[in-house]
């Protein structure tokens, strides 16, 4: 089992920045690939970000390609979103998930098998 606390949410203004954290703890000597992902009111929830278990890898929705950054510390068993330049269509509550037993990064949220509790993004305009 995986454990997975997310952490960093909040309220800012339009192009301001946040740096949601995730903390994992449990079975934390397996592999894993991590992933963001968030979900807005009345809407599906949707990929933003992955990084794979050596962390070499990322990719990231269109929607936040150049401003937003995954990054992981193994060591500290965590992960990391900074998020700049935000946009009023950034509000959702994000979601950190885990892919237990695979180093590979992934988009599809039916890839992953843990998930955290959600932290909620607000941007005002």
């Amino acid at each position: 089992q995986l454990q997975l606390v997310e952490s960093g949410g909040g309220w800012v203004q339009t192009g301001g920045s946040l740096r949601l954290s995730c903390a994992a703890s449990g079975r934390t000597w397996g592999s894993y690939a991590m992933g963001w992902f968030r979900q807005a009111s009345g809407k599906e929830r949707e990929f933003v970000a992955a990084i794979s278990w050596s962390g070499s890898t990322t990719n990231y929705a269109d929607s936040v390609k150049g401003r937003f950054t995954i990054s992981r510390e193994n060591g500290k068993n965590t992960v990391d979103l900074q998020m700049n330049s935000l946009k009023p269509e950034d509000t959702a509550v994000y979601y950190c998930a885990a892919r237990l037993g695979r180093t590979a990064l992934a988009m599809s949220r039916n890839e992953y098998n843990y998930w955290g509790q959600g932290t909620q993004v607000t941007v005002s305009s």
